[in-house]
């Protein structure tokens, strides 16, 4: 039998009365990583804001609806990625220094809303709310590296120019929970592709369940492909909000992504 990463992958029909179907293809089986996607998880308050702005940011400290915890925040302002990439004049940088991305729409912390589970990485405030208020940003690896190379294209200093193929400095990933003890790093371009390349060997291990992909600073709500919803009725509520913004991205109702599973990491 495949590998639960090389199977092929259904796809499930949507429909809203009056409305033409939308497709939504589950993730099938990338032949290469940066084909792997990527999901960012926020409330759907948060969206305007992230649209105002073009962009997602790192360690955004006041969002309309705060998902971390203060505990969790602290503790990735201090964890370093690596000594060898360094943030501008200040030293080292640490796992607040990115915006995060999971590389499964199970993962650990996400389920944990979903099943309102006491989380110590999550607020009161986020697990009050239904999983349905929620939605996934989705993107790719290569939308990553992209979002990476930009930034490091653009800047002045030497050092950043050397890292224009997106490695040190502009993406990350990390092997299970950021700020976890035994969490390993990949800051390399080849060393991430290495790690991506061993997380998606199971697609539902605890170690993807728990994996990061780091985007230095800012991602560009352009490379935001599709953006999952749990029903019709917060589709509609998300293409008002795309709308008025003047964005016309891909939405899809895809309720698994919303449901909870019986495996939650403590």
């Amino acid at each position: 039998m495949k590998p639960a990463s090389l199977r092929e992958a259904p796809t499930v029909k949507s429909t809203t009365r009056g409305a033409a179907p939308v497709t939504l293809k589950v993730e099938a089986a990338p032949t290469k990583v940066a084909e792997l996607r990527i999901y960012h998880v926020t409330h759907v308050d948060n969206l305007a804001g992230i649209l105002a702005a073009g962009q997602l940011f790192a360690d955004f400290a006041k969002p309309p609806v705060n998902i971390s915890s203060a505990g969790v925040r602290e503790a990735r302002r201090a964890k370093t990625v690596d000594e060898r990439v360094l943030s501008e004049d200040i030293g080292p940088r640490v796992v607040a220094d990115y915006v995060p991305f999971f590389l499964s729409p199970n993962a650990h912390v996400w389920n944990s809303i979903r099943a309102g589970h006491d989380d110590p990485r999550l607020t009161l405030e986020a697990l009050g709310y239904a999983a349905s208020e929620f939605v996934l940003l989705v993107s790719t690896v290569k939308h990553a590296f992209d979002a990476a190379t930009a930034q490091a294209a653009a800047a002045v200093d030497s050092d950043a120019a050397d890292a224009a193929d997106g490695s040190l400095g502009g993406f990350a990933v990390a092997d299970g929970d950021a700020v976890g003890l035994l969490t390993n790093f990949a800051t390399t371009r080849a060393d991430a592709e290495r790690m991506l390349k061993r997380l998606r060997a199971d697609d539902e291990s605890e170690s993807i369940l728990g994996a990061e992909v780091l985007v230095a600073d800012t991602f560009p709500f352009e490379q935001i492909s599709l953006i999952g919803v749990a029903n019709d009725k917060v589709r509609a509520t998300v293409r008002g909000i795309l709308s008025d913004a003047g964005h016309k991205t891909k939405v899809a109702v895809y309720p698994p992504w919303f449901q909870a599973t019986e495996d939650i990491a403590e």
